[in-house]
């Protein structure tokens, strides 16, 4: 993809500045990351599915080039207002990875008409609290955390989520998991800052709402990922009318990143059939 085709810039939206790329012609398709990423995540889906679709992708508050500022906030409403300044009035395509797949489902479930088809990536309704156990390296990401090694705590987050469960640092992709490690890093150092003060997305239970979600469901899920995510992408298909479920054996929380090529035919085949 020609760069010249990429539209990008800050918007200046409730006092904060949101970094945003736009590119592709047609339908809306939003692209919404990971709580350890930020919009580099997508890069690979980006390039290949604005050849299909008007692609935005962009870094939430405190995330990427999207520094926090003082204040409350909370990202659904950032969402809601990036879309009013670029003029994406049409019905959306969205996808979203582990907390940016919880913002996608909110926006879905407040505004209906909005979204057209929804893609959860790694990830579950917003307030779901599940009895699973949470593995060892939580305790040591805890330990690092409080000793305000941000060096560290980035590298057992990396462990976490981009190598996941039953995979050593030597069997995944090393580019991407460099990528995956300086995205986190780039958030816990942002984050260190101690600006802004996040809000919940809305005021009323979602999972009660959850049978009201009549818009077709992907939920994609990478088996080396936590039992929690394993275990909410089971709660989302029982509880989700149009949910369907794949399952990438070989990938963790950040699949897209594990193996682009499979991951975009996966998501391909599902827009083909449910968006056009």
């Amino acid at each position: 993809m020609s760069l010249s085709k990429i539209k990008s810039g800050l918007a200046r939206i409730n006092h904060a500045s949101i970094y945003y790329e736009m590119a592709g012609k047609g339908m809306p398709f939003v692209m919404i990351h990971a709580g350890v990423a930020d919009s580099r995540q997508w890069n690979n889906e980006f390039a290949y599915f604005s050849q299909y679709y008007r692609v935005l992708r962009y870094d939430l508050r405190g995330f990427g080039q999207s520094e926090p500022v003082d204040g409350e906030y909370n990202h659904l409403e950032d969402l809601r207002a990036l879309l009013a300044h670029l003029e994406v009035n049409e019905p959306l395509i969205v996808m979203g990875c582990s907390m940016g797949g919880s913002l996608a489902m909110d926006l879905a479930l407040t505004q209906p008409s909005r979204v057209r088809a929804l893609i959860m990536v790694d990830s579950c309704p917003s307030g779901l609290d599940l009895d699973v156990p949470a593995p060892v390296k939580f305790e040591e990401a805890e330990k690092a955390y409080q000793a305000g090694n941000l060096d560290l705590l980035a590298e057992i987050e990396t462990q976490i989520w981009f190598d996941g469960m039953d995979r050593t640092p030597a069997q995944v992709n090393q580019p991407m998991r460099k990528l995956a490690y300086d995205m986190d890093r780039r958030a816990l150092s942002l984050q260190a800052r101690g600006l802004g003060k996040r809000v919940p997305n809305t005021q009323t239970s979602t999972l009660e709402r959850l049978p009201e979600l009549d818009v077709p469901v992907l939920v994609i899920v990478g088996g080396h990922d936590t039992p929690y995510i394993l275990a909410a992408g089971d709660y989302m298909l029982e509880k989700l009318p149009s949910a369907r479920r794949v399952r990438m054996a070989d990938a963790a929380h950040l699949p897209n990143m594990d193996h682009p090529g499979e991951f975009q035919r996966i998501v391909k085949a599902f827009l083909n059939e449910v968006a056009g």
